[in-house]
């Protein structure tokens, strides 16, 4: 796969991500490429969900729709495509109706033996790097293109109730009830997902993010006993792939939505160089938990893009000064606390990103 690629012009991502100072904090958002874009929609209309992340050329399309629309205030791409693309390539039947749906859900340990002994992502997931790779070079170096993949708990929790859930009986059920076989199962889903973001990277990512998303189901002491040890596994086996390879590393980001009381850890011992924070902690209470050790990424709710500009504007300067805490924007990511979300007018989050510029930007 070719790797002559556009030289980078925007490398704002990139130096947050290693923790330096920069001018001003770097700006996207989760689910970027999305349902609140109405470019979007005109593709999505002839397509199914998945066919389109199976296709290069219109993931490719849909990741790059935002970066057009808001060219010059957005600084990262990430590709289009689904966490759920992991499930499938071990064997799962997933369909997006509209939501995802697992026809034959994990429900006992025996029905782990349904899934692939064995996961080639060239050979499943493949349709992805092809897509990465277009990108790269489609972009033509304007930003950085991000690949992702979801966390071992959150893809196991999918694969055990069969969609998304409201109490997370059955994932609970097997964490408690079959504590050997859902570690043993975490930590599968892991290096198949460790083996994807290699892939990625290979590809053409420059940056990788790790979605954790359900996180915050989780007891503390059953977020640090069971979904911990699969985001370390990711983290360290990424950096021995790379390394063995002589694959130069990329800034890698965990996202542990509502697992607030896990950041000093995920900080200190998760492996990551960027933490993702959610909009339910104040950005400096964030900063003083982790340190200085690692970037961190967030936080403003989602739906204060419902808000109005003027509501807008007020949160985002609120928001830059708490991450800034007086000091020059160093080691920041700017972004939400979650994916946007489909009813979003893409002007007010053009103006999100306005602010942004104007509220983190470093004095002259």
């Amino acid at each position: 796969m070719s790797t002559d690629f556009p030289l980078l012009q925007n490398d704002l991502l990139l130096r947050a991500a290693r923790g330096e100072e920069t001018e001003r904090a770097p700006v996207w958002v989760m689910r970027q490429a999305g349902r609140y874009l109405p470019e979007f929609h005109k593709v999505r209309a002839h397509h199914s969900f998945f066919e389109i992340c199976r296709t290069p050329a219109l993931s490719c399309e849909l990741t790059l729709q935002p970066i057009r629309r808001y060219s010059g205030l957005i600084d990262a791409a990430i590709i289009f495509s689904d966490i759920l693309v992991v499930p499938q390539a071990m064997g799962m039947v997933v369909e997006m109706n509209p939501g995802p749906h697992f026809p034959e859900p994990l429900d006992t340990p025996a029905d782990v033996s349904k899934l692939r002994a064995a996961v080639d992502v060239h050979k499943e997931l493949g349709y992805v790097f092809d897509a990465i790779a277009l990108t790269r070079t489609a972009l033509a170096g304007e930003v950085p293109l991000i690949g992702f993949c979801g966390a071992p708990w959150t893809l196991f929790s999918y694969m055990v109730e069969g969609g998304g859930s409201k109490t997370y009986q059955k994932a609970k059920t097997w964490l408690f009830r079959y504590p050997a076989e859902s570690k043993a199962l975490l930590m599968r889903i892991a290096d198949v997902s460790a083996d994807y973001l290699v892939g990625q990277i290979q590809a053409g990512a420059q940056l990788v993010q790790v979605f954790d998303s359900w996180a915050g189901e989780l007891a503390p002491h059953h977020f640090r006993e069971f979904a911990l040890p699969a985001l370390q596994h990711i983290a360290t086996t990424v950096r021995a792939a790379l390394a063995a390879r002589g694959i130069p590393a990329v800034p890698m980001t965990v996202f542990a939505k509502g697992a607030n009381t896990a950041l000093a850890e995920l900080a200190a011992h998760g492996g990551y160089d960027v933490v993702g924070l959610d909009w339910a902690i104040e950005p400096s209470d964030a900063r003083r938990l982790v340190g200085d050790g690692v970037a961190l990424q967030g936080n403003m709710d989602p739906n204060m893009l419902y808000g109005g500009r003027d509501a807008i504007e007020r949160e985002v300067r609120r928001m830059c000064e708490s991450f800034k805490g007086g000091r020059p924007t160093k080691g920041w990511i700017a972004n939400l606390g979650h994916g946007i979300t489909p009813g979003v007018d893409p002007d007010d989050l053009r103006w999100f990103f306005e602010c942004v510029h104007k509220y983190s930007a470093n004095a002259a």
